[in-house]
């Protein structure tokens, strides 16, 4: 009973601990994660957009997959519309 409470301790402990570490660089790590996914989308998306993509037959089909993320993008990106003529997503 006593060794559980010991381990339930520095189980918390050892959380409490890389939760304290990890705070300052969560908003950076977050904010690299969204550029790569910014990145992403746009070479899912860029054949569709006019710009040539040499990865092309690879990625259309991830556009499926990749659709209900794209509203969230085009606004971040600054588009208030859907780029695309082919499908309105706003």
């Amino acid at each position: 009973m006593k060794l559980e409470k010991i381990r339930r301790l520095f189980r918390d402990v050892s959380q409490l601990a890389e939760e304290a570490y990890n705070a300052p660089f969560r908003s950076a790590i977050a904010r690299a994660r969204r550029e790569q996914d910014d990145l992403f989308m746009l070479l899912i998306f860029s054949e569709m957009m006019g710009v040539p993509n040499p990865a092309g037959y690879y990625t259309l089909e991830l556009q499926p997959i990749m659709l209900e993320k794209f509203h969230d993008w085009h606004v971040r990106m600054g588009m208030p519309h859907s780029p695309l003529d082919q499908f309105k997503c706003c």
